[in-house]
């Protein structure tokens, strides 16, 4: 079963950092771009961050800007985000997945939700003090 385990969430008080892990299981994902999401509590699932598959070119959302880096290697099969100076509104649910209408990519974008697969059942990011 294609899929990605996620990790690294937890609680964490506001102006903290956390450092999230996604690896790829059942399959390599080094053709694919690779997208964190999150959901919080009674919210639509949102896009966070995008890396591309070639030349690791990146994409953020405004809301996360200067905060969160993402980065990825592939040797590991895994991807990872270093959220840093994290506020409440971070709190929510993070999940990765791979982008899989578009192999090879040098572009970071993020695209339809409908894109993606190999969706793990994410990781919980809680930061309140």
């Amino acid at each position: 079963q294609k899929q990605f385990v996620e990790s690294g969430g937890g609680l964490v008080q506001p102006g903290g950092s956390l450092r999230l892990s996604c690896t790829a299981s059942g399959f390599t994902l080094d053709y694919y771009n690779i997208a964190w999401f999150r959901q919080a509590p009674g919210m639509k699932r949102e896009g966070v961050s995008c890396i591309s598959s070639m030349d690791d070119n990146t994409y953020y959302s405004d809301s996360v800007k200067g905060r969160f880096t993402i980065s990825r290697d592939d040797a590991q099969n895994t991807v990872y985000l270093q959220m840093n100076s994290l506020k409440p509104e971070d709190t929510a649910i993070y999940f990765c997945a791979a982008d899989i209408t578009v192999l090879g990519s040098r572009e970071a974008t993020m695209g339809d939700l409908e894109s993606y697969d190999y969706w793990g059942k994410g990781t919980l990011v809680t930061v309140s003090s």
